[in-house]
């Protein structure tokens, strides 16, 4: 499936006989030998009783994420659908998401609170999370935001001109971020829209990053560029993003199923 491009290989995993290691995400993962994506997911039975599902979440370098806000849609469509209902609450190792099919294609997710501590995003050191002490190039003192997982959002005059294989890893390893970060680099366009590029921790450069969008109309909230909801214009397309009253934040946007198939079972079983 995939979310505006960004694309995924859910796995169900929910009869608990599925186990996979570092090795095999890689090997699924991997586009010119595996099936391809920018993340791995696995579906499993709920640890808390008020979830419809568990969602794991890897990256294809086998390491594992806490949050993929458009996995999150693909995989709220298919419990719907599963299911016959317009709400499900899907569970991560980031907490419970709750989940709506708001008709025309278009479904919901409640990404939770923006985090903005420096402890939580987290940071090696404590610092001023509105402007982070780190420029690399033309990326130069970003909005540091946990959605689940780390961002750090650039400010840019022209997100397209930016080199984001380039100066993406190279800000994902700073010392500044311990656990590795995403970067965005965001083009204010209007006080309701958004450009945004995106290279995700473990996986490059995507096509669209629901956490990313969600840190990014946070940052530009918070520097007073934006208002608290806005489209943000990806590669992939538009989400709507609203930074709620409660300090949730709001994610909408379409899902799309490319096929449905059996792993063969020459992708596992690989090394660690």
């Amino acid at each position: 499936m995939h979310g505006l491009g960004n694309d995924f290989v859910i796995l169900d995993g929910r009869d608990g006989g599925l186990s996979l290691s570092a090795g095999d995400v890689r090997a699924i993962s991997a586009r010119q030998r595996g099936v391809g994506c920018d993340q791995l997911i696995v579906l499993e039975p709920a640890r808390n009783e008020l979830a419809d599902v568990f969602m794991r979440i890897y990256n294809p370098d086998g390491s594992e994420s806490g949050a993929c806000g458009n996995a999150t849609r693909c995989v709220a469509s298919l419990l719907m659908a599963e299911q016959d209902v317009t709400e499900v609450i899907v569970e991560t190792i980031s907490g419970l998401l709750d989940c709506e099919n708001v008709g025309d294609g278009l479904y919901s997710v409640d990404m939770g609170l923006a985090r903005l501590d420096w402890r939580d995003l987290p940071l090696s050191h404590a610092c001023d999370t509105d402007n982070l002490p780190i420029e690399i190039g033309p990326l130069k003192n970003p909005v540091g935001v946990n959605m689940g997982n780390p961002h750090a959002v650039f400010m840019v005059a022209d997100a397209n001109a930016i080199d984001l294989n380039t100066f993406g890893p190279l800000i994902e390893h700073d010392q500044l971020f311990p656990e590795r970060t995403n970067v965005e680099a965001v083009e204010v366009l209007a006080n309701d829209r958004i450009r945004m590029r995106v290279w995700e921790r473990g996986a490059g450069i995507t096509q669209a990053c629901g956490s990313g969008a969600c840190a990014a109309l946070v940052a530009t909230a918070r520097r007073g560029l934006t208002g608290r909801k806005a489209d943000v214009v990806l590669d992939g397309g538009i989400l709507t993003i609203e930074w709620m009253a409660d300090n949730n934040v709001l994610m909408t946007g379409p899902v799309a199923t490319s096929f449905r198939g059996q792993i063969d079972p020459s992708l596992l079983g690989s090394k660690p």
